[in-house]
C-alpha cells in the first residue's frame, strides 16, 4: 500500500462506528472507542545472520516515516508517547482500558494526533522478537493514559 492508501484508511476510520463488542479479524481490531488497522507487514524472516531482520526493520521504519510525516502535514504536529510506564503499570495488575493495553503490548511508543473528539495513533507493532514487524494506524475516543 502507498502512503496515500493509509491516509484512505485512517478517513475510514474516522467515519466508521465502534461496535459495542471487542472485534478481532487477522491483524485488525475494534471495540467500543477504537479501531486498530494494520496497513502493512514485513515478511517473516528467519535467517541467522539478522540481515532480513534489519532490512524489515528498514523497510518498516520507512514505511513509519512516510505515515507520520503525511499525517502531520495533514493535521499537524503529532505527540509522541512513550508506553513504558504503561506497561509497567499492566504488569503490575492495573486494567489498562483499550486500545491502550494492546497497544502498549506489542510497541514501546506511539505518534498521535488530536484530530477533534478524536486520537489517530501509528506505531509499530512486534509481538515477539520472531514475529515480523506491523505498520498500525488507530482511531480511538479514549485519551492516552
Amino acid at each position: 500500500m502507498t502512503t496515500a492508501e493509509h491516509l484512505d484508511t485512517i478517513d475510514r476510520l474516522r467515519a466508521k462506528e465502534f461496535p459495542p463488542e471487542p472485534v478481532r479479524t487477522g491483524g485488525n481490531s475494534s471495540g467500543p472507542g477504537f479501531h486498530l488497522v494494520q496497513l502493512a507487514r514485513t515478511q517473516d524472516f528467519w535467517d541467522d545472520d539478522c540481515t532480513g531482520r534489519i532490512e524489515a526493520a528498514d523497510q518498516i521504519g520507512a514505511e513509519y516515516g512516510a505515515l507520520a510525516q503525511a499525517v502531520t502535514d495533514r493535521w499537524g504536529e503529532p505527540q509522541v508517547f512513550g508506553l513504558g510506564t504503561l506497561r509497567d503499570r499492566g504488569f503490575g495488575g492495573e486494567e489498562i482500558p483499550q486500545p491502550w493495553g494492546e497497544i502498549g503490548d506489542c510497541t514501546d511508543h506511539v505518534h498521535l494526533w488530536r484530530v477533534g473528539d478524536h486520537w489517530l495513533v501509528a506505531y509499530v507493532a512486534q509481538w515477539s522478537e520472531e514475529d515480523p514487524y506491523q505498520l498500525m494506524a488507530g482511531v480511538t475516543v479514549t485519551d492516552p493514559l
